[in-house]
């Protein structure tokens, strides 16, 4: 008696008999030795593919079928379709025939290229296609072309794939249609960026990569080209110096695009894609780029050409800084929102901080040419960036606020299990900070907004804007404090900057006293002063110990009736230094004089009855600054004979 069950067995057995036999038929006609025969097996092959979902997961008849299938005539299935010189026309003739060739050579790469398991995607047999697939680029119809390029995107993935495709000598089928086929700006970047990280032949990929992106530029003239600055905001900084093209022809039509898209309304993707492109411009081009954005350069013509593009560029971010960042907060756990916005914004802050660093070499060079803003535009300018600082003040007390030290009115019970903060101190976290990532100080957002408010705040006589920042004191030294780890954000640089311009005003000294500021920088500035005397210091090191110094020394200058009795131990510390031994890096040696200037401010400064106490030290120091000047160079002579002139005064 049968049942159910003996009836669906028996069709499962059918069923499997039935692949078996057709997926045997197939492989008998792609074995044939006429092209014909081929070409049957093929088409049959595609329809039992993409009609047969349980064939589809069984790897190891996929990769039969796929073995079965002679690569050449994949290849000349592709080549005759490619010979008719023009996309696929309706008119039936043998071009037509020859695009059915092409359509189906394609399609049936494209699914073998998802359906392989991963060993075989990586086999020359699929590899070797990849030159014949770009080359067909220009006479497939879109679809097929979508499925072409979806292919190439899926392959040059892995590093083989991005080899066989760095190999092609003519990429311009790819760069003719990146205008109207996005995915061509991605087969480019996957490909160069898999290549990039273990190309032995760094200067042949640094050749391709040029040419190919000037192909781009003159692809893309006539448009708006926002694909194409999205694609290269997202490429150039991820390139090494190494693969980068150093001085590329094609870097002043990219600003005239991007002054372009400025002056014509912008769509929001637009928005972002000038923003993003600018911003790496200035970052892997830091001589060129400044010059191509922030100087007057022939627009298209428009009712504002009047107004300089520079002016108008750093305008437009200044409004969408002042837009975003006040409904910024309450998207943090937005995935679809916050990493894109958060991205555009860092550009915008990043794209600022050089447009002021720009401003100020112009200012101390006679030879540099300024943008050509008039004093009227500057002064508006200023204003604007005044109240956009103000604002990314705001945001950042919020900010810091909302993962490490609470908010006002926030009920207990929305804080979530104790973390500890980057000084060791036990905390309660928030439930609505950042779910991913390392909160705050891992956010590059927060880098760069901190970076551009520093440097406006040390450069800009603003006495309101100044106590504002000053507020943020807890925030800067706890980034300082928790900086320096390997792989995490340096926030050292930036506060310095920042602390600079607060120490000029006494609420600003008073806030950074009041939170540990003179502790985190004086124990910063000892470790690398005494790893000096051993030679452990970089450049970079030093040049932050100098920096630390210009920060500390108005404090202890300001500080009445004198320095506090625990500041003197920068005394003790210099007076028991070994000086090196020969010659040292200038800027390591100006570190160690820096140091030298504010052990003698803090001498000069103290009560004299305090100042008894260390007599000895004063002799230590000043056999020290002997030593220095001894075997140091005459460009801290002069420094140091100051020291020695005040110490001796001193005794």
């Amino acid at each position: 008696m049968s049942g159910p069950a003996s009836s669906t067995a028996a069709e499962v057995d059918l069923l499997a008999e039935t692949y078996a036999a057709s997926t045997q038929k197939i492989q008998t006609l792609l074995r044939a030795k006429d092209d014909t025969s081929r070409f049957v097996g093929l088409a049959l092959l595609k329809s039992v593919l993409d009609n047969t979902p349980d064939l589809q997961s069984d790897e190891g008849t996929i990769q039969s079928l796929w073995e079965s299938i002679p690569p050449k005539f994949l290849d000349r299935l592709i080549k005759t379709g490619s010979r008719s010189g023009s996309k696929p026309t309706k008119k039936p003739s043998s071009a037509a025939a020859s695009n059915d060739m092409l359509d189906l050579g394609v399609s049936v790469i494209h699914t073998f290229a998802a359906l392989l398991p991963e060993d075989a995607r990586q086999s020359s047999r699929l590899l070797g296609r990849i030159p014949h697939l770009v080359a067909c680029l220009l006479y497939c119809s879109d679809d097929t072309a979508r499925l072409a390029l979806e292919t190439l995107v899926s392959l040059v993935n892995h590093l083989e794939g991005a080899r066989a495709f760095t190999e092609i000598q003519d990429l311009s089928p790819l760069t003719e249609i990146a205008p109207s086929q996005p995915l061509a700006l991605d087969t480019l970047l996957h490909a160069w960026l898999t290549a990039a990280t273990s190309s032995t032949d760094k200067s042949s990929l640094t050749s391709k990569i040029d040419s190919a992106v000037g192909s781009l530029v003159s692809s893309f003239k006539g448009t708006d080209a926002v694909t194409l600055l999205a694609f290269l905001a997202s490429l150039l900084p991820r390139l090494d110096s190494e693969v980068l093209p150093p001085n590329p022809k094609w870097l002043p039509q990219l600003s005239k695009f991007i002054r372009d898209l400025v002056i014509s309304r912008p769509t929001a993707a637009g928005r972002a894609a000038f923003t993003n492109l600018a911003a790496a411009l200035l970052e892997t081009y830091p001589l060129q780029a400044p010059q191509l954005l922030f100087t007057e350069q022939p627009t298209l013509s428009t009712p504002n050409a009047s107004t300089p593009s520079s002016y108008l560029l750093i305008n437009l971010l200044l409004v969408d800084l002042r837009a975003t960042l006040p409904t910024l907060l309450a998207r943090l756990n937005d995935p679809s929102y916050y990493p894109p916005t958060a991205h555009r914004l860092t550009s915008a802050f990043n794209v600022l901080s050089h447009f002021i660093g720009f401003l100020l070499r112009s200012a101390d060079s006679a030879d540099s040419p300024g943008p050509a803003i008039s004093p009227d535009l500057l002064l508006k300018l200023r204003t604007s960036v005044s109240e956009t600082i103000s604002l990314t003040a705001e945001y950042l007390r919020d900010r810091w606020d909302a993962s490490v030290a609470g908010a006002l009115g926030l009920h207990p019970d929305a804080r979530t299990a104790a973390t500890t903060a980057a000084s060791g101190a036990s905390r309660l976290a928030l439930a609505w900070d950042a779910k991913s990532g390392g909160g705050v100080a891992e956010d590059g957002l927060v880098l760069a907004a901190v970076r551009a408010m520093a440097i406006w705040v040390r450069e800009d006589d603003n006495e309101l804007l100044r106590k504002e920042v000053a507020g943020l004191a807890d925030m800067l030294v706890e980034l300082y404090r928790g900086s320096g780890r390997e792989g995490g954000l340096d926030f050292r640089r930036p506060v310095l900057v920042a602390l600079e311009g607060v120490v000029v005003e006494k609420k600003g000294r008073v806030a950074v006293l009041e939170n540990g500021g003179w502790e985190v920088l004086v124990g910063d500035l000892l470790d690398v002063f005494e790893a000096s005397s051993a030679g452990r210091v970089d450049g970079g090191d030093a040049a932050r110990g100098v920096e630390i110094v210009r920060v500390l020394l108005p404090v202890v200058e300001e500080e009445h009736p004198g320095p506090r009795e625990a500041w003197m131990d920068v005394v003790t510390r210099v007076a028991a230094w070994s000086v090196p031994v020969g010659k040292q890096p200038a800027v390591v040696e100006e570190c160690q004089v820096a140091v030298l200037q504010l052990a003698t401010a803090l001498l000069e400064g103290t009560h004299p009855g305090m100042r008894k106490r260390f007599v000895h030290s004063i002799s230590a120091v000043i056999r020290v600054a002997g030593q220095l000047r001894a075997e140091g160079d005459r460009l801290s002579e002069e420094a140091l004979e100051d020291v020695l002139e005040t110490l001796a005064g001193l005794r």
